[in-house]
């Protein structure tokens, strides 16, 4: 029997996005150069704000230009270190690179987010900030960290966890500021998008001015940037985010199903500590015979996918930089597997059962 391919994410789109698309090709307002924003942008901000309580939030073209704003803003630029976990989408280091400081890579956790430990024990007279990533929508534990960083800059990379909390809080309001994404892999999208985040009015200035200028309004001048995000997918990134509620009540219960499904097997299941609650943007499980079961899964027509098999600090461009331990044994065993809202039960009983398959043919 041939059954439906399950991808690994899958944007949900219907006539309220489609209205909201055409109603900005109606308007003949595409973009705007004002300090504010159009008025599509402006939607999805104040959609932002209420979701999350944050004071502030500032919509740009992609997760990547949120994280190079926001170092922008806090003037981090040339001879500037910054701690980042290498294990992460490449984006993360790459703002860094982009404003001309140094990433400096930190190990992670049993919970694949960045260890405090390692944060301290990279801090030099050259730290500027520090980029903690909320890795496939779990929180990582920014009051260590900055207490690890010994009150330096903290920029909360919560691209993939926008609607994860911790007692109550939004990721992206855990510090001075969250970058969120928007990319049509997120738990919403606006086609391509990102937003900054911050509760700070002098920062939420000089986000404004490197949104539509790049001028920073410091001695790092003008960068003759344009982060601005097109109004099309401001409108369709609003609705989405008036719809987070509800998807992501879908993907906490698919994560949970998913879990009592796999109990018993000798996989690692994600684990969440107390007062945690994920978004499930990617559910990811741990396994020694990873690639076997990525195997069986594609061929069965289910998308897992593995994020991330080769951890940004042994890439070429920054290979033989460190040993991270942690880090590269979770490159060689962690698998997502699909519970995005399109995802039904009996999709998610056929995940469990190609995986009990695979086991007892090992």
């Amino acid at each position: 029997m041939e059954h439906r391919f399950i991808p690994i994410n899958k944007p949900l789109l219907d006539d309220r996005e489609a209205r909201a698309v055409l109603s900005v090709l109606e308007s003949g307002t595409l973009t705007s150069p004002s300090r504010e924003g159009g008025p599509a942008v402006q939607r999805l901000e104040r959609a932002v704000r209420d979701f999350t309580g944050a004071r502030h939030a500032v919509a740009v073209n992609s997760g990547t230009a949120a994280l190079q704003a926001s170092l922008l803003a806090l003037d981090v630029g040339k001879g500037d270190e910054v701690i980042v976990p290498s294990f992460s989408y490449v984006a993360t280091a790459n703002a860094v690179l982009s404003v001309g400081a140094v990433p400096v890579f930190a190990d992670i956790g049993a919970d694949l987010t960045m260890d405090p430990a390692s944060v301290a024990s990279l801090v030099t007279e050259n730290t500027t900030a520090i980029i903690p990533v909320h890795l496939y929508g779990r929180v990582s534990d920014i009051s260590a960290i900055s207490e690890a960083a010994g009150g330096l800059h903290v920029v909360e990379d919560a691209a993939q966890s926008l609607g994860s909390t911790i007692n109550g809080r939004h990721t992206g309001t855990l510090s001075e500021m969250g970058c969120y994404s928007l990319y049509p892999g997120k738990v919403a999208t606006a086609g391509e998008g990102g937003v900054v985040v911050t509760d700070d009015d002098a920062i939420h200035d000089r986000l404004l001015a490197i949104r539509n200028h790049g001028n920073t309004g410091s001695e790092f001048g003008s960068f003759g940037i344009n982060l601005r995000m097109p109004e099309v997918s401001a409108a369709m990134g609003a609705v989405q985010v008036d719809k987070l509620p509800s998807f992501l009540d879908s993907r906490r219960r698919n994560a949970a199903h998913l879990s009592d499904l796999l109990e018993g097997t000798d996989l690692g299941l994600p684990v969440t500590r107390e007062g945690e609650s994920p978004n499930w943007n990617l559910y990811t499980v741990m396994s020694d015979s990873r690639d076997d079961l990525l195997d069986a899964l594609n061929r069965n027509g289910v998308g897992a996918a593995i994020y991330y098999r080769v951890p940004i600090h042994m890439t070429p461009v920054h290979a033989g930089t460190c040993s991270l331990p942690v880090t590269e044994d979770a490159a060689r065993r962690v698998l997502s597997l699909p519970v995005h809202p399109a995802v039904a039960g009996k999709d998610l009983e056929r995940i469990a059962g190609i995986i009990s398959g695979a086991a007892a043919a090992q």
